[in-house]
């Protein structure tokens, strides 16, 4: 444990060094605002990814709702906050509750189911809470949510960010998350085993759906205006699509999944006309190419040279 301990310090100093020269480009203005709005989208992406793969990953369930959970988030922290008006840091503690409850109610049921029907059954009830949310007034209905305070900024983000991904990486190397990779790796074995795999399926579930929440909530209070059309399907495909691109059971695949796929959509803004066919043809060469994604099953640190430097053991 102190091994795992001391290597967790050394990440956290890695990521603090990070944010210290990020932090002080922005301060200095060699990172223009609009630059500045993807670091953050960035860091909001790494956060949902990092989430969803907790399920899709390292659970091996296939879900296409994650958008949905995302917007519970988003919802009750910008009426938090804007109704209430309680601290942002209430507004995303509420939003991961709700999310995570609405997550372990929506997983009881549907994650004994496999597969295809998984994935139909998750991304009809997305668009069930989509749909609600177009459906009620309070929240401004289908024209949106309007006048929201202003409250994300880099540093919220990037925190968050790092609670999430030590969070994950620490709740995998569990005993809680190997019982959810054996789940993944084959769920006949693992429940003849003992392992009570529809708790751990639904733990997996939830923990990521509050996740979702947070993200959510974070991604609200970046804008003075969200709408239910922001967390429609084609969000949650976006979101499958990082975690797929970096490597599904790869909490560095999440950081770099959701890094590359932010950047190319940011760098290819001025060409609209041609963005989706180059995102398109990119990840048809990557499923050719490099279908495990880019660091598949692997982290960043099991690289011989990087496990020399940082001198420990992941």
């Amino acid at each position: 444990m102190n091994a795992i301990r001391k290597w967790d310090l050394k990440m956290l100093i890695f990521g603090l060094l990070v944010y210290a020269v990020l932090q002080g480009m922005i301060s200095g203005g060699v990172i223009g605002s609009f630059w500045q709005l993807n670091i953050i989208l960035i860091c909001v992406n790494v956060i949902m990814a990092a989430s969803l793969n907790l399920i899709n990953g390292y659970t091996g369930q296939f879900s296409l709702g994650h958008a949905g959970f995302m917007a519970i988030g988003a919802y009750v922290g910008v009426v938090a906050t804007t109704n209430f008006h309680l601290p942002l840091i209430c507004a995303l503690i509420l939003g991961a509750i709700c999310a995570g409850a609405l997550g372990f109610l929506i997983g009881l049921p549907t994650l004994r189911l496999r597969g295809d029907y998984l994935a139909i059954a998750t991304l009809g009830l997305s668009e069930i809470i989509r749909i609600v949310i177009m459906n009620i007034e309070y929240v401004g209905g289908a024209a949106g949510f309007k006048g929201i305070q202003h409250l994300t900024n880099f540093t919220w983000v990037y925190f968050v960010m790092l609670v999430t991904l030590f969070f994950v990486k620490n709740f995998v190397n569990s005993s809680h998350g190997r019982a959810c990779i054996a789940v993944r790796e084959n769920e006949i074995a693992a429940e003849a085993m003992g392992v009570n795999t529809t708790r751990y399926k639904v733990m997996a579930f939830t923990i990521g759906a509050a996740f979702a929440g947070v993200a959510g909530g974070l991604f609200a209070h970046q804008f003075y205006l969200i709408s239910p059309n922001s967390f429609n399907f084609l969000a949650s495909f976006n979101y499958l699509i990082m975690v797929v691109l970096g490597g599904m059971g790869s909490i560095t695949g999440s950081i770099a999944g959701a890094f590359v796929v932010t950047f190319i959509s940011a760098a290819l803004a001025s060409f609209p006309e041609v963005r989706m066919i180059i995102y398109a043809l990119a990840l048809i060469l990557l499923m050719f190419y490099r279908p495990q994604g880019l660091f598949g099953y692997m982290e960043v640190t099991n690289f011989a040279p990087i496990k020399k430097f940082l001198g420990g053991k992941n």
